[in-house]
């Protein structure tokens, strides 16, 4: 891991679709029974080829077709050092901060940059009105899973600390968890891959009243 420093922003925007993931939340800190980070649920099988002139695919006489389903929108902006990444959807709002930002090597302790990040985070939790927010950690796969477990859940609950600390709202409900190297989001074969997964995210429901 590298010291940490306050790069130039400049926003990338994607947009892609992306089925809306449900919600499961506890309060609190974390434990031993992690549910599935959003955006990681299984996907659809790739598409096999149809013929489309194939009887067999033509509705029956007096069939209608299925009420239409609207899909969620994903857009994805991430500042150019790739250190802070916001995702949005119609329902939720996903932020991902590498922890190289956060803290230093192999620690949970937060660094004096970090509060900063978490405090802009908070200041949208209450843009939104959410009331159930999670905080999800993550490492690389270098060293053993159970120290990347313990690390990844102490640096969640720091980082949950911070907003508490923000929010000052009884009414929020939490849920911190520790996945280790669970859920990568790029490869671990390459340092620049293993930074891409050292991350703390933290997502809630938008617009809740």
């Amino acid at each position: 891991m590298t010291a940490t420093r306050t790069p130039p922003r400049l926003a990338l925007a994607l947009t892609v679709v992306s089925l809306t993931a449900a919600l499961t939340l506890t309060p609190a800190r974390a434990d031993d029974g992690p549910s599935v980070p959003p955006g990681t649920e299984p996907s659809a099988t790739a598409p096999v080829e149809v013929d489309p002139n194939d009887p067999d695919l033509k509705l029956p006489e007096g069939a209608t077709l299925a009420e239409a389903k609207v899909l969620d929108i994903k857009q994805v902006v991430e500042d150019q050092s790739g250190d802070e990444r916001r995702e949005d959807t119609n329902a939720d709002v996903k932020f991902a901060l590498q922890a190289e930002v956060l803290f230093g090597k192999d620690s949970a302790k937060l660094n004096g940059e970090a509060r900063a990040r978490i405090s802009a985070i908070a200041a949208e939790i209450k843009n939104q009105n959410a009331t159930r927010i999670r905080v999800f950690g993550f490492t690389d796969d270098l060293g053993s899973y159970a120290h990347g477990r313990t690390l990844s859940r102490q640096r969640a609950n720091a980082v949950q600390d911070v907003l508490d600390q923000e929010l000052k709202d009884s009414g929020i409900t939490y849920e911190v968890r520790g996945y280790s190297e669970d859920y990568p989001i790029a490869s671990n074969a390459t340092e620049a891959g293993r930074k891409k997964n050292r991350r703390v995210e933290v997502s809630f429901p938008r617009g809740e009243s």
